[in-house]
């Protein structure tokens, strides 16, 4: 093992990894204290001036596996994010060994497994129907909102609106998301999908992220998704979604939202103490 530098006494460590697309910079705060903040996660997010990412998340410890926490790009907090937590999950395997965890977010608790040919399984939890859950602000059918394109409101933790369009790829999703991300009827913003049928099983889906914008691929917006083409009849419940950055396999069974796919560690570094002054 390499010699410890005053960099890595002093600086944050973090790994950067990703899941088809979907980047994150990960801190692990298992064995030190880190000063995480929506301060921090902003710098660290700007792609010139800093690492860039989808969403910071911090490992913690906890009664569990571990304990997983989650920020946004522009700074703001999330209680779910699918891709990181399968590539954590992966991340903590190849270090204990285990082909099973028992992980915690904000969300509630989540299995993950190894899928094995390094894929990973993520048991995203029961999705929330109710206009409450979701939450909306007001009470609607969350099957058929009061919204031009008649889109479904979906809660995996975090809040979803899923169009189903006759081509995903001629929606502008750079004006199209962010016009729905901040709807009145999402008192919290929400996650935008735009969604085409290809058949039963198979879904093309593109996403507009909150807080962040587009985003190559999303876990939780995979699983919104899926459910909310499920539940209008469009699809079976177990489908295969091709986003932008590749495929995920989504299964919604009577445990919950099952997520199956690749993830990949990118490179490890160290914020260096400069860059933490930086930010005082």
């Amino acid at each position: 093992m390499p010699a410890m530098t005053e960099e890595h006494d002093t600086g944050l460590p973090f790994m950067k990894m990703h899941g088809l697309g979907n980047d994150f910079v990960v801190v692990d705060a298992r064995a030190r204290e880190v000063p995480v903040s929506a301060r921090l996660a902003q710098a660290v997010a700007h792609r010139h001036f800093g690492v860039g990412f989808d969403q910071l998340a911090v490992i913690e410890d906890g009664k569990a596996d571990a304990h997983l926490v989650f920020y946004n790009a522009d700074g703001s907090t999330s209680a779910a994010c699918g891709n990181a937590t399968r590539c954590i999950a992966r991340h903590l395997m190849d270090e204990s060994g285990k082909s099973e965890l028992h992980l915690t977010t904000d969300r509630g608790d989540l299995l993950a497994r190894d899928a094995g040919s390094g894929m990973t399984s993520v048991n995203m939890g029961q999705p929330q129907l109710g206009w409450d859950e979701v939450p909306l602000a007001e009470e609607v059918d969350t099957l058929d909102l009061p919204i031009e394109g008649a889109p479904v409101a979906t809660g995996m933790g975090n809040p979803h609106c899923t169009f189903f369009v006759e081509d995903a790829e001629a929606v502008p999703l750079e004006v199209f998301g962010a016009r729905y991300e901040h709807h009145p009827l999402y008192p919290q913003r929400t996650n935008v999908q735009v969604a085409q049928i290809i058949g039963t099983d198979h879904i093309r889906m593109r996403v507009w992220e909150r807080g962040v914008g587009i985003t190559l691929a999303s876990g939780s917006s995979s699983c919104a998704t899926a459910v909310a083409a499920a539940r209008r009849g469009l699809t079976g419940r177990e489908v295969r979604i091709d986003l932008d950055g590749g495929t995920l396999h989504v299964a919604w069974r009577e445990d919950g939202v099952w997520m199956t796919g690749s993830s990949m560690h990118v490179f490890s570094g160290v914020l260096t103490p400069e860059f933490m002054e930086s930010l005082r």
